[in-house]
């Protein structure tokens, strides 16, 4: 599993923050289960209204990241799920997922909470889904990133005395 090596960030300072999370719809017990942990994670953070949309497909992620980040959101929360198949359809559309979202963040200087998990199988995917019997939870883990990025950006904004 690839969850070795993964740090224990803790958020401080999360209040007031306006979060988008933004939740694809294939895979459903997959989508679900990174939603919950996404929503989950904010709640502790005090982030009890973050706006969520749902989206067709991991490829929709980018457009809609890009209107929430333009729109006064703080940190964007990017959940979707990619199955490899028989035919080179995964490699597009996690590259174009991958690139799109990165672009997203650079361009808008917004964090990208990346929580797109790109698996060889349906195993892979519900290991990491954060329901019941996954190893990991990669939902939360994308929300923690994006609102600890918030919140450090929000202390190199703000001069230091």
């Amino acid at each position: 599993m690839s969850g070795n090596g993964a740090p224990e960030l803790t958020v401080e300072g999360a209040q007031g923050l306006r979060v988008g999370v933004i939740a694809a719809q294939w895979h459903t017990p997959v989508m679900d289960g990174l939603l919950a942990g996404a929503l989950a994670a904010l709640d502790e953070f005090g982030i009890t209204e973050p706006t969520v949309v749902r989206v067709p497909g991991a490829f929709e992620l980018p457009v809609v990241a890009k209107a929430l980040a333009e729109n006064g959101h703080d940190a964007v929360v990017a959940l979707g799920v990619v199955i490899r198949g028989g035919t080179p359809h995964f490699e597009y559309v996690c590259a174009a997922a991958t690139d799109g979202l990165t672009r997203v963040a650079l361009d808008t200087g917004v964090p990208v909470g990346f929580g797109v998990l790109t698996c060889d199988d349906e195993q892979q995917a519900l290991d990491r889904a954060g329901i019941e019997g996954s190893k990991e939870d990669k939902g939360r883990e994308a929300a923690t990133a994006a609102v600890a990025t918030a919140v450090a950006l929000r202390k190199v904004a703000t001069p230091q005395r």
